[in-house]
């Protein structure tokens, strides 16, 4: 047993890095596109890899396929709904986690955590993002400003 251990040092419970991307969704209320978004699940190993999808919320979305298979050096799409797109749930953060095990083997290898958030608007966003831009800008101008006047003798 001793020596098994040794040539699998990788299938240690839980240790698996797990690659997948992205690890943030957004979804935008007024952006029906943005309702429905991929994760993709990478497998590099040589090994093939079953893949399990929980959510602290399930209630509002649709995961297709929230379990099945990845084979080795392969990658899989795992599509995910936002089904109840409501204003009370505008800034929440929901957790999915993803759980992937060896085929043959029935504990959990390793896991990842994306985390949802529903937004009420891509444009707002979009606003708030250049004007904090703007802000920043207009705050290093006058930071430069302000060190020119003051080392001039």
């Amino acid at each position: 047993p001793m020596q098994q251990q040794k040539r699998q040092p990788e299938l240690v419970e839980g240790n698996l890095p797990v690659f997948v991307f992205p690890t943030e969704l957004i979804f935008y209320a007024d952006d029906q596109s943005t309702h429905k978004q991929v994760l993709t699940l990478y497998n590099p190993y040589e090994f093939a890899l079953k893949f399990k999808v929980l959510c602290t919320t399930p209630n509002k979305y649709v995961v297709v396929d929230a379990t099945g298979a990845v084979k080795p050096q392969c990658c899989v799409d795992i599509v995910i709904r936002h089904r109840d797109v409501r204003a009370s749930y505008y800034g929440v953060i929901d957790k999915f986690r993803l759980q992937v095990s060896e085929q043959s083997q029935r504990k959990a290898l390793g896991k990842k955590e994306i985390i949802a958030t529903l937004l009420p608007s891509a444009k707002e966003q979009q606003q708030q993002k250049e004007e904090e831009e703007k802000r920043i800008k207009e705050h290093l101008a006058e930071s430069v400003f302000f060190e020119q006047t003051l080392c001039q003798p």
